[in-house]
């Protein structure tokens, strides 16, 4: 691949509708310094149609761009702008098959319940699609993500306005979590000190053996760990909280990662439908079996298949299920104008995207009178619940936190070649029955072993030493950079972080730390500190692995910015390159949701703009392109004037949107790279090009404001329709032919 060739990701939902509008401008003004754009399909339909071109028209067939961009990862010419992808759960995926099939593409219907090996088969082709799918195949590097200084400044200046105080009067809320039986408290691990294979086996209390895994292939000193979830202690936990929610009269709440942790946590959220509402449910047990209700994919999935019934059989079943809500506490709402409660749909409430929104909320959740109301937010698991009850605890005691006075918690995330629970999903199972599922050498050696019980939930995973050494030196490289104390959030009581701090203390040696400031904490004293830190406006860098990552770059982005989706996010690839991801994408489906009622999309691409600034930064260092460094330079500054403007997206129709946004971004590149007096060409061509954009730029903000207002058709929601979805996102024919003539 080219030194100056940028993949630009085509995704889902909302961010791949801002890249009709974006690209166009990208693409023309990159190419005055010889620099190519390709797109590559790694959108969920586009996954499905690569992993399925068995019966497919020739026509219909594409190539697997997955593997394709998994496989230049690994090399120093990556150059890969990574926008938000679905990371599907078993309904998202079952609605992009419905939605493929109905376009004309034979592909099989997902098998819930295989029955035979074909369906088997099937299954396991799909698992290539589900989940998180994407993110472990293309970060080849750990990540560093932190707001851009000016994204920051701009925050303090114009603090945004989604705070809402903590009660002075006192709050009731707090996070659950298991006190015993879970991943926590039975995780076991070890350090591999040679290459090896090993296999996960069930060994029933009868001496009977079952393979679950044939073989999973370890390098030599990587950390391996073996875990399980009590589902006994997990069903007696949800017992006991509903209890409490119900005399607290709180809002109940559960807060799982059903998209990401595909296997377990859809597992643990069906646990919760089955528990509260078991009146209904164990009555029905029998009926609900045999109409395939699954109660892995929320309350929906119940109430869906029971069309399936008889009209009174229906009726029946759902008025004991509506009975439940009496002697149950109120469940925190999702759309209560709809019904749609949090035990609904497991990928409706996403603990990294939930839990801050609590905090933001003053404490609070939507109730069914769609007023905000204290809750119970159960996170079973003590990996994590312990460091968000830490943040809930500290709000009640000092309040809200301050956008304009606040410091800043960046990260840097261990997350390169599938590092931790990200990659754990092919090696998570549910226990068959009764014995122990043990982690066994070539030789027949059992390296992890845990007892279980049916129904248990076990899973193992790993991360290789370079990943953790290519860590250290990056904490240490941003701890340099920065100034700021670098916190490694590990947990000497957990088996895992115990072998993972004996590295990190072992591979700071080989770094010059003196004057730095790099600690080891557990992530409920490392949330304290930092939370010190954070209302005396000062910064800290979390250090943290693949799941904190995740958690703690929405947390605190979310508080301090609005979103996290206006967070830089670099990716340095451990083989030379560069992966660039744009923000998040826990929002997109909404705001799809309303831009085809009523033709405003409020998706800000401001990760996408920040993105592109260290992509273009890496292609001139790795050239020496004036021409591209001074892209990279202007750019930022056009993000600044964006950003003072107030040009990002409101959330209200026929005001500016998505498109009027990038429409500003690119009239302000225009303008300062016609202001700069580095490249005299550059300087010529795009002072005509500002000057067509300032001159029209009234006409062009009417003809994007007057394509708002109607309820848009963009021809299919996971596969939509090119030419439609062009014409929407480009409504303005004069922007068009200034843009089209570069």
């Amino acid at each position: 691949m080219s030194a100056s060739k940028i993949i630009w990701t085509k995704i889902d939902e909302a961010p791949a509708l801002a890249t009709y509008s974006l690209l166009p401008i990208v693409k023309a003004y990159t190419k005055q310094a010889g620099i190519e754009i390709e797109t590559s399909d790694i959108s969920l339909a586009g996954r499905i149609i690569a992993n399925f071109p068995d019966k497919l028209k020739e026509d219909q067939k594409i190539v697997d761009a997955l593997q394709q961009l998994g496989d230049l990862a690994k090399t120093p010419a990556a150059n890969i702008i990574k926008l938000p992808n679905i990371s599907a759960s078993i309904p998202q995926l079952q609605s992009a098959i419905k939605e493929l099939q109905e376009k004309g593409y034979d592909i099989p219907d997902y098998p819930e319940e295989p029955k035979s090996d074909d369906e088997k088969i099937v299954q396991k082709r799909f698992a290539k699609v589900l989940g998180s799918a994407v993110n472990p195949v293309l970060r080849e590097g750990n990540s560093d993500r932190r707001a851009a200084a000016s994204v920051k400044k701009f925050a303090q200046k114009n603090p945004h306005r989604m705070m809402k105080p903590w009660p002075e009067s006192g709050s009731k809320s707090r996070v659950a979590f298991m006190d015993h039986g879970d991943f926590y408290e039975n995780e076991k691990s070890v350090t591999v000190p040679d290459a090896a294979n090993v296999r996960i086996e069930f060994v029933s209390d009868d001496g009977s053996k079952k393979i679950l895994k044939e073989k999973v292939a370890l390098l030599k000193d990587e950390v391996i760990d073996s875990t399980k979830m009590s589902v006994g202690a997990l069903q007696d936990f949800y017992a006991k909280t509903i209890e409490e929610a119900t005399e607290k009269d709180v809002l109940l709440s559960l807060h799982l990662k059903a998209t990401m942790m595909k296997i377990s946590d859809p597992i643990m959220f069906g646990h919760a439908v089955n528990v509260y509402y078991k009146d209904a449910l164990g009555k029905h047990a029998n009926t609900l079996k045999e109409i395939g209700a699954n109660v892995n994919n929320g309350l929906a999935d119940v109430l869906e298949k029971l069309d399936r019934l008889p009209a009174d059989k229906k009726a029946e079943i759902e008025a004991d299920i509506n009975a439940v809500y009496k002697n149950r506490p109120a469940l925190a709402m999702v759309d209560s104008r709809k019904g749609i409660t949090n035990l609904h749909v497991p990928n409706n409430v996403i603990v990294d995207a939930s839990m801050p929104n609590i905090v933001r909320d003053g404490g609070k959740m939507w109730n069914n009178d769609d007023e905000l109301q204290d809750t119970i937010a159960m996170v079973p698991d003590r990996c994590y619940a312990t460091m968000y009850q830490e943040i809930i605890a500290d709000c009640q005691v000092h309040g809200q936190f301050d956008p304009s006075t606040m410091g800043s918690v960046s990260n840097v995330g261990l997350m390169a070649q599938k590092a931790e629970e990200y990659g754990s999903h092919d090696k998570t199972f549910e226990a068959p029955d009764q014995g122990k599922i043990n982690v066994v050498d070539e030789s027949g050696i059992v390296l992890l072993e845990q007892d279980v019980e049916p129904g248990d939930i076990f899973r193992m995973c790993q991360v290789k030493d370079a990943p953790i050494r290519d860590w250290v030196k990056l904490a240490v490289t941003r701890a340099k950079a920065s100034g700021s104390p670098a916190i490694f959030w590990l947990d000497e009581n957990r088996g895992h972080d115990a072998e993972i701090i004996k590295k990190v203390n072992m591979y700071l040696r080989d770094h010059d730390t003196n004057g730095l400031d790099i600690r080891i904490m557990k992530p409920v004293d490392a949330m304290k500190f930092s939370l010190e830190r954070v209302r005396k406006g000062q910064d800290t860098i979390s250090v943290t692995g693949n799941v904190l990552r995740d958690y703690l770059t929405d947390l605190f982005p979310i508080l301090e910015l609005g979103t996290s989706a206006r967070m830089l996010s670099i990716v340095p690839l451990m083989n030379g390159g560069g992966l660039f991801e744009t923000g998040a994408g826990g929002s997109a489906p909404k705001h799809v949701q309303q831009f085809l009622k009523e033709g405003h999309l409020r998706w800000d691409s401001l990760g996408e703009y920040c993105a592109l600034v260290p992509s273009l930064e890496m292609i001139a260092d790795k050239t020496g392109d004036k021409k591209v460094a001074l892209l990279a330079e202007t750019l930022d500054k056009a993000i600044s004037t964006y950003l003072e403007n107030a040009k990002s997206p409101s959330r209200k129709v026929n005001e500016l949107d998505n498109r009027g946004s990038t429409f500003y971004l690119g009239l302000y590149w225009a303008e300062a790279l016609a202001a700069q007096d580095k490249d005299g060409d550059l300087k010529a061509f795009f002072s005509g090009v500002a000057g067509q954009l300032k001159e029209n730029e009234a006409t062009i903000a009417e003809e994007l404001l007057s394509a708002q207002g109607n309820a848009m058709d963009i021809g299919g929601y996971f596969l939509p329709d090119d030419a439609k979805v062009e014409q929407a996102m480009r409504p303005s024919k004069t922007l068009n032919a200034i843009i089209d003539s570069i």
